[in-house]
């Protein structure tokens, strides 16, 4: 169903692909829009090593919702910082490409859990994340992303 990546020799693998996701704060997510385009839009995740999915939190009205609500599949690419080898210009960038279905979690008590996870990443202290919680737990959406594919790849910027 999915075609293999062209470039196979840079070729990441998967326990690398899965590193990119739990480290890196931000990628872009890309959905079906309205009137036939594309929307695509940076958001902050957080990758689920017990399930295996990656999870966004946001708002629960608006564009990002009526496209997946319209149609659940999305594509969603992270990359990382890039690292310079010694003597060489051009950065080497790592990416994820991540390809499958999107969903809103209705479950209140996983979306807690996970939303508390997902605060752990970003927040400076556990307090904090707890604060927020409490103020805005109530009303968070949370989305859940299962993989049906996944491809890496280190690619040199020359």
């Amino acid at each position: 169903m999915f075609r293999p990546m062209r470039r196979f020799k840079q070729q990441l693998s998967e326990e690398e692909c899965i590193r990119i996701l739990k480290e890196e704060w931000r990628g872009v997510l890309a959905m079906h829009g309205e009137n036939g385009y594309p929307y695509a839009i940076p958001v902050d995740h957080f990758y689920d090593e017990e399930s295996g999915n990656i999870y966004f939190h946001g708002a629960g009205e608006g564009h990002k919702i009526d496209a997946i609500t319209s149609d659940p599949k999305v594509c969603y690419t992270v990359h990382d910082k890039g690292f310079l080898k010694e003597g060489d210009w051009a950065l080497n960038i790592s990416s994820v490409v991540v390809f499958g279905r999107i969903h809103i979690v209705e479950d209140s008590e996983k979306v807690i859990r996970l939303v508390r996870k997902l605060g752990q990443k970003y927040y400076p202290s556990d307090a904090e994340v707890e604060e927020e919680i409490a103020k805005a737990g109530h009303r968070v959406c949370l989305l859940e992303l299962t993989i049906d594919h996944m491809t890496g790849k280190l690619v040199n910027e020359k």
